[in-house]
């Protein structure tokens, strides 16, 4: 989109990818203080919007009377709004102005805001200034929307990808039903303008459903700057954003790309910092809430209904009761305070009804603080915690129960005899349903937990998948790996955004194998979140309030920074007295417990289905086609710039250069192999190019013998040796002159034996050189590749002597060829057959060429 700027408006101009749709959206900027937006209805073709745009330019030159200068204004390029927030003076647009993808989820592309950009509505001669009005921009912009902020236009990341794929389950009567007759008419309308391929050939025209669905507005950070202008634009406009981590890695098995894609989801809902957001509010809703979904899918098939999607949820949350600590006294751990008492534990009924109502039946929580103290700490809060749990448990039915873990993990860590990994793997087999983890903080101890949880279904997925021929990872494997790293990232991004600093324990602190330096790295980040909390938190927890509109500045309140607390603007209720108030033992919502064990935000009820609009459309139409999106084929891209490439990789990234005859990613390597020791320093775009190269420039695969035959002695001296450059890694390099006479004839037969297949009719050199003979001035060597065919399978087109055009008959293909090429057919339809021995070399020797 672009935002254009003429002294009275904003006109921003939004298109779809190809930039065949465009619709326009008209800013007032007259008014001082007021949001006046008018959102045009018609859907614009390119030179529409192109003839627009220079009446408006035109218009406005004319009005204030300067020939010379352009009266309509480029302003800035965007890809999306964040919102629109006002604060003593005028409105603001946030838009932003870079992005980066991150994942890739059935086509659905998840981007990365980079950069954003802050632009103040009304025009000067009319603007209204204040004095404070500086100083609550400067605290608004502290939250950096480029820091682990994420988007994405066709796919909801507010929710689990469960639900949204329970939404294409769901009956199209129930919704045609609902759908209103101005949508009916919009859609007849832009039927009739659209184009149907098959309206001449006297077919039915192919129709689909697209669906829109309203977000999870828990998980949304920007829900409050949008809700303005929510119901006044069309929801094409609207782009929800989520905080938090979104990662992904590509897994090989001989091959088979799968992809390993992990979505963390921020809660917008008593969100901070980590002393000033403790326990719970008075809504159900705790401190640092982040529900981390794994999905793992196959994806040498994209689509959703054809390929093969797994996902796993689990929670980590604070402990859901009123406790806090107080940062006054400038300890590290200040002591534990239990706030107000809750006998009848409706604050954790509040809580777990929420969780009923999102995943369903069974509930685990597992509870990681410590049991034995010399003086009560975390203790105190252990024995709040499952006597509410106890109580709320006696009025559901036996089988929906909630169920309560205990663990002490830094008692057993300190242990000899007790390995923590294990107990945890232990737990996470035992475990079937939405697992809630914390601790005190949700940060070291609970990453860790959550990553051995998630090691385990990650075996279970890929079982299901049929990758592996039991449900079981083994550590030190490329697989693990590449999804303990995954983890960490994941763990030192949300520790940052809570905490202030990155992970102290991680997983390999746990398996005690960590290095030496290790424990360096550690003290300097207990220091550095020890002085975040202790200077920066309160700045972050103001700016936090601020941007997700906790706190709304007015002339006629305190500032923001006058407030001795933001207790009230997080417990809203403790204000005012209930009118009806909730049952204690009946303490869920009403109808949740009759669809029990599934989650009642996915059953096909009346008040879920006016969250869904449907709409009729075209089974070409853009919208509901996600194949534009990723392929983009309007657009000139570097195939490696593309992001499947730049992705981690499995094979690149975590499989020793001495793999030998075993390149399976469920081998178990020695600890000091590894694929990054190898890489070095280089950046992982010139490792990727050189790579490439590599591949482009290695000898022919060698036979079986000299695979049995290679030994990791001459890999290791190899490696050892990093001034020497070996065969394999020799990038290209331009022929000589000496060279060019005697590789030329090769490099013609294999040129065209690579497009037609493994062998294709052998020809004599000699009409090989009578075609290139016919060629003037000499072509290079890539344009001889099409031309260099014997006269016998050309055939003139036209009668003309003078004309030099030759239809070209197809060539014979032997049937190890046509084996090849149908099993790639039948791999993209989700049909894979057993691989084979001739398969296991001919990957072994692909890897070593690519990689090695």
């Amino acid at each position: 989109m672009v935002l254009y700027e003429t002294r009275a408006r904003y006109f921003l101009v939004g298109s779809n990818q190809a930039q065949t749709k465009h619709r326009v959206l008209k800013i007032d900027r007259t008014e001082p203080k007021d949001l006046v937006i008018i959102d045009d209805k018609h859907v614009y073709s390119q030179q529409e919007v192109h003839e627009l745009l220079g009446r408006l330019d035109l218009g406005n030159r004319t009005k204030i009377v300067q020939k010379g200068s352009s009266g309509l204004s480029r302003a800035v390029s965007a890809f999306g709004i964040v919102g629109f927030v006002r604060f003593l003076e005028g409105y603001y647009i946030v838009l932003i102005t870079k992005r980066r993808k991150m994942a890739d989820i059935g086509g659905h592309s998840i981007y990365k805001i980079e950069d954003t950009s802050m632009i103040y509505i009304p025009n000067d001669s009319v603007r209204v200034t204040h004095p404070d009005e500086a100083r609550y921009v400067r605290i608004f912009q502290n939250v950096d929307l480029s820091s682990n902020f994420y988007f994405s236009y066709s796919y909801d990341l507010s929710h689990s990808l469960q639900y949204n794929l329970t939404l294409l389950q769901r009956p199209y009567e129930q919704w045609l039903s609902a759908a209103s007759s101005a949508e009916e008419e919009v859609h007849t309308k832009s039927m009739q303008d659209s184009f149907d391929i098959f309206e001449d050939e006297g077919l039915p025209t192919q129709v689909v459903y697209g669906l829109h669905n309203e977000p999870y507005y828990k998980y949304v950070w920007n829900g409050k700057l949008l809700e303005r202008v929510k119901d006044i634009v069309h929801h094409d406009w609207l782009m929800y954003i989520i905080h938090g981590f979104c990662g992904q890695s590509k897994l090989l098995i001989y091959g088979r790309p799968v992809h390993i894609t992990l979505i963390a989801r921020r809660s917008s809902k008593f969100a901070g910092t980590r002393f000033l957001k403790r326990g719970a509010n008075c809504e159900g809703d705790v401190a640092n809430e982040v529900e981390t979904e794994q999905i793992v899918h196959d994806a040498s098939v994209m689509s959703f209904t054809a390929g093969s999607y797994s996902s796993y949820v689990q929670v980590r949350g604070s402990v859901p009761l009123y406790w806090s600590q107080d940062i006054s006294t400038m300890m590290p751990k200040p002591p534990i305070r239990l706030d107000q008492a809750d006998p009848y534990a409706h604050i954790a009924a509040l809580h777990f009804d929420q969780m009923l109502q999102r995943f369903g039946s069974p509930i685990i929580i597992l509870n990681l603080v410590k049991k034995r103290e010399k003086r009560k700490h975390e203790k105190i809060l252990s024995e709040e915690l499952y006597p509410a749990v106890i109580n709320l448990n006696q009025f559901l039915p036996p089988e929906h129960c909630i169920e309560y873990i205990a663990w002490d993990m830094a008692r057993y860590t300190k242990s000899k005899l007790c390995n923590v990994l294990d107990r945890l793997s232990m737990i996470a087999e035992n475990v079937t349903g939405v697992l809630r983890t914390n601790c005190v903080d949700c940060l070291d101890r609970t990453n860790t937990a959550q990553f051995m949880v998630g090691k385990c279904a990650l075996a279970y997925q890929l079982y299901a998948l049929g990758m592996i021929d039991k449900p079981k990872l083994q550590f030190d494997t490329d697989c693990v790996r590449l999804f303990e790293e995954l983890y960490e990232d994941h763990g030192d991004t949300l520790s940052l955004q809570y905490g202030g600093s990155q992970l102290v324990h991680r997983v390999k602190t746990y398996r005690k194998i960590a290095p030496w330096t290790q424990h360096s790295k550690d003290i300097m980040q207990t220091l550095s979140r020890y002085y975040s909390n202790a200077f920066s938190d309160a700045d972050r927890q103001d700016a936090i309030n601020l941007f997700l509109q906790v706190y709304q500045p007015s002339e006629i309140k305190p500032h923001l920074w006058e407030l001795p607390t933001d207790f009230y603007l997080h417990q809203k209720s403790t204000m005012a007295l209930p009118q009806d108030r909730r049952s204690y033992t009946l303490w869920w919502s009403e109808g949740i417990l009759s669809y029990l064990p599934v989650a009642y935000d996915e059953v096909p009820c009346e008040e879920n289905m006016k969250k869904v609009k449907v709409k009729r459309v075209n089974h070409f139409d853009e919208s509901t086609d996600m194949y534009t999106e990723f392929f983009k084929p309007y657009e000139l891209t570097s195939f490696d710039d593309t992001f499947g490439i730049a992705m981690t990789n499995s094979a690149r990234e975590f499989m020793p250069k001495t793999v030998g005859v075993d390149p399976s990613p469920f081998t178990v390597r020695k600890p000091e192999e590894t694929g990054k020791s190898v890489l070095g320093n280089k950046s992982s775009k010139d490792e990727t190019l050189l790579q490439r190269k590599t591949a482009a420039s290695a000898p022919p695969p060698p036979s079986e013998e000299a695979i049995s035959s290679t030994s990791e002695d001459d890999s290791e001296e190899d490696r050892d040796d990093e001034g020497a450059v070996s065969q394999r890694s020799t990038p290209i390099k331009l022929l000589t002159e000496s060279g060019e006479s005697t590789r030329t004839q090769e490099q013609q037969q294999q040129t065209v034996k690579e497009p037609y297949g493994l062998n294709l009719h052998t020809h004599t050199h000699t009409n090989t050189h009578k075609c290139s003979s016919k060629i003037s001035p000499p072509l290079p060597s890539i344009i001889l590749k099409h031309a260099s065919l014997p006269p016998s399978l050309r055939e003139p087109v036209s009668r003309f002597a003078e004309d030099s055009i030759y239809a070209v008959s197809p060539p014979h293909v032997d049937r190890d060829s046509r084996d090849v090429f149908e099993s790639h057919m039948t791999t993209g339809q989700g049909q894979v057959r057993a691989l084979c021995r001739d398969d296991m070399l001919m990957y072994r020797e692909y890897v070593k060429n690519r990689y090695m």
